[in-house]
């Protein structure tokens, strides 16, 4: 599919400036289905850009378009095809304002040269928001023309079941429910008829010949002013400190204010509560790239995301109970597993064994790096078939000395040892944080119960060494 997409972006590029492109390249985008390539050729860079939803595109281009009617810094399209799901952007490089702050920190003045770099991104917001939202064409919207009601609702929803359930964070799913619908009904009250970005983050802001550019835009709607400063601010691995925030909130307020009639204490009374939605909306994302797909940078943002988190919650400016979920977003900041960060700097190596049953499906690997077992021991013979076994577990003595006499269980477990053992020193090697280990059979109960404590017991002397060891269908943690 990927050389069908180079060929189909080499005609169109070939259509606008008259040559085939001399090299097409491709640019990882994570947070999307959309695939981005720099081509190369006898023109400036250029772009390409491949989108299969047609009505995603259809929202960026019009977008695009609209902007630049209003002179706003968008990148520029050249040519699209809107049949094929393809349009050709102006290249503007690879520096973003997360990548130019991050420089910034490393040097003297830092704090004032970031400030003033966000009061120029500041300037601009309200120039989108108002100016321009103020004869966009809404209808164009995708997926919805409004940050409405149902909207709020999906990225409530995303946050519970992709970030909470996949992160074994305890809630209440009642308690939970109630109080969004609070939320919603509480943020519908703002003002909600300005243009709302939707992903207005740092890595959505280039920096190209020293002037700031705006990209991703196309999931805007209509919708109320705070979530985009909201978004701008509580970008978590932005980590700007709560005074820069309050600080640059502030400078926002006034430049609202040269171009709207502005009520000050309204505004702010819906501020956090859509800073809060929008950083649930991040944690979804977190957990659906990362704790799902796996993809370290997303795993890496989850830390800061937390540290923002416990912040706004520091700030108690909510003018609304909502407390179950303050319960639930108490025990996310209170997780040291959570907190800790791919790559930091960890004493040893921890293996996460664990048994379960097939009926229930095979165990998410849980660990920042991923990889490991899963050992299939319905190929032993079951005790569970026996009635006098059929009530004890693979760690009841009965259990224990029926499986220890058979001969094919003896070979499994050599087997599989020696696998991971070769596992182990390639990690240990490699400074890994994380190796896991499934072992499953039919009720999760007796053999696979017996080969984990098999696995933990010969492991647990090793040196630099942590046995993170549990038996998911009997509900304990070792």
């Amino acid at each position: 599919m990927s050389t069908e997409i180079q060929d189909t972006l080499n005609q169109l590029y070939r259509t606008w400036c008259g040559k085939d492109a001399q090299q097409i390249i491709p640019i990882s985008a994570d947070g999307s289905e959309r695939r981005y390539f720099r081509i190369l050729g006898s023109s400036s860079p250029t772009i390409g850009a491949f989108n299969p939803d047609s009505k995603e595109n259809e929202a960026f281009l019009s977008f695009s378009e609209h902007f630049k009617s209003h002179d706003l810094p968008v990148p520029e399209v050249f040519l699209s095809n809107r049949k094929r799901n393809i349009y050709l952007l102006q290249d503007l490089g690879n520096e973003t304002l997360f990548s130019l702050c991050s420089k910034l920190r490393q040097g003297e003045k830092s704090s004032n040269q970031l400030v003033k770099l966000y009061q120029q991104v500041l300037e601009m917001l309200p120039r989108f928001q108002i100016l321009a939202g103020k004869t966009l064409d809404y209808s164009i919207c995708y997926p919805r023309s409004d940050f409405d009601k149902q909207s709020i609702y999906w990225d409530l929803n995303y946050f519970k079941y992709h970030f909470l359930k996949l992160s074994e964070v305890p809630f209440d799913e009642q308690g939970l429910e109630n109080d969004f619908k609070l939320l919603v009904a509480f943020l519908m009250e703002a003002d909600c008829r300005y243009f709302l970005y939707r992903d207005f983050q740092s890595r959505n802001i280039m920096w190209f010949k020293k002037r700031l550019f705006f990209i991703d835009y196309q999931g805007g709607r209509r919708g109320a002013l705070q979530y985009d400063v909201a978004s701008l601010l509580m970008d978590a691995k932005a980590d700007l400190s709560w005074e820069i925030r309050h600080e640059l909130l502030e400078y926002y307020l006034k430049v609202v204010a040269d171009l709207i009639p502005l009520d000050h204490k309204s505004f702010l009374k819906y501020y956090l509560p859509y800073a809060l939605v929008r950083i649930l909306q991040a944690f979804g994302a977190y957990g659906y790239r990362g704790l799902y797909q796996g993809k370290t940078h997303f795993l890496q943002s989850i830390p800061y995301a937390l540290h923002t988190l416990k912040g706004l919650l520091a700030q108690g400016n909510i003018p609304i109970s909502l407390p179950s979920l303050t319960n639930t977003l108490e025990r996310m900041t209170d997780s040291e597993s959570l907190f800790q960060r791919p790559g930091d700097v960890n004493p040893g190596l921890t293996v996460h064994i664990q048994s379960f049953s097939y009926k229930n499906g095979i165990p998410r690997d849980r660990s920042i790096h991923g990889g490991g077992f899963v050992f299939d021991c319905r190929i032993l013979p079951n005790p569970g078939r026996f009635p006098q076994y059929s009530h004890l577990t693979g760690r009841d003595t009965d259990v224990i000395q029926f499986l220890k006499k058979k001969l094919e269980v003896t070979q499994f477990i050599s087997n599989t040892n020696k696998v991971v053992d070769q596992a182990l020193k390639h990690h240990q090697s490699r400074n890994f944080t994380d190796l896991t280990v499934f072992y499953g059979c039919t009720g999760g109960q007796h053999r696979s119960v017996y080969c984990a404590e098999k696995l933990a017991t010969l492991l647990k002397n090793r040196n630099n060494l942590k046995i993170n060891l549990s038996h998911r269908e009997l509900k304990q943690k070792i």
